[in-house]
């Protein structure tokens, strides 16, 4: 077996571009830093509505081969090598927003076998063999059939590979400070007379929002913010990006994150903490026996 780096991280994802705006800094920062970070990613966001206008023509799968190539970009500016289709492209297809009809298409994510989809994670897992798994919480941060099925999936597939030999010793979940996103929105405002959107999202828009005190992990990625942002100008049929800010196709602008925010839910209790009290590394606590 090839030797694996001492710090592997793996995250999972629903849709191209979720992984840019969620972490991209911080799959940045730990890519730069030597750690072997690899994506999964659950669909190929078949449905997902295209912003600029000379490509709208693109639906179904033609969007979705089109947005692989946007991923495989985007990670090219994060520095990430390893990325995977979970099943293979195409196996599962994007459900569209909960309660449309495409939730019920037998090929959508929402439809997939739990077992069945977890077991195409476990064989990644068990050949990467994370200590760091990174998703979404059980609502999939704001409701999408898509993420929540990617939070069970990602949830199954770490104790169905502990069942088979590897036990992933840190489980996260995306989250963003309250008091933060409500405090870039403050900024936002002042800014959004320069900026080329409609107008300003409001602080719930950002999935993931929770309250301070369950926010468990901060990762500083602020060196990283320009690889952070050509991630997300390379999805450039989902997102548009004016830094500090960006906005998705609804056109409401919403604060570019590049310190990112962490619920550790999962795994070693000891970790090395900032002044703040909060872990300042994914990888805080995770002993020698764990690195092999």
């Amino acid at each position: 077996m090839t030797e694996l780096p001492a710090r592997r991280l793996l995250l999972v994802h629903a849709h191209p571009d979720d992984e840019s705006i969620n972490n991209g800094a911080t799959m940045a920062r730990y890519a730069a830093e030597g750690a072997h970070v690899t994506l999964v990613t659950c669909t190929l966001g078949e449905l997902g509505e295209v912003i600029p206008p000379q490509l709208r023509h693109l639906t179904g799968a033609a969007l979705g081969e089109y947005r692989r190539g946007e991923l495989a970009a985007a990670l090219r500016a994060l520095g990430v090598q390893d990325f995977r289709q979970l099943g293979g492209p195409g196996r599962y297809r994007d459900s569209g927003m909960m309660g449309l009809a495409d939730n019920d298409d037998p090929a959508a994510f929402w439809q997939a076998d739990l077992d069945e989809a977890a077991g195409h994670l476990v064989e990644v897992i068990l050949e990467v063999r994370p200590q760091v798994l990174v998703t979404y919480d059980e609502h999939g941060g704001y409701g999408h059939p898509d993420h929540i099925q990617a939070h069970r999936v990602a949830t199954r597939a770490a104790e169905l590979a502990a069942d088979a030999g590897w036990r992933i010793p840190k489980v996260y979940w995306n989250r963003v400070p309250r008091p933060v996103a409500e405090a870039a929105f403050a900024r936002l405002s002042g800014a959004l007379l320069g900026l080329p959107f409609a107008k300003s999202a409001v602080v719930d828009d950002v999935p993931g929002v929770v309250a301070d005190d369950l926010v468990t992990t901060e990762i500083d990625g602020t060196a990283y913010a320009a690889a952070k942002a050509a991630a997300m100008r390379a999805h450039a049929t989902q997102i548009a990006v004016a830094e500090p800010y960006f906005a998705l196709s609804n056109e409401l602008a919403q604060p570019l994150f590049t310190t990112e925010y962490y619920e550790l839910v999962g795994g070693a209790g000891a970790v090395r903490r900032d002044s703040g009290g909060r872990e300042t590394d994914l990888f805080a606590g995770i002993g020698t026996e764990e690195a092999s």
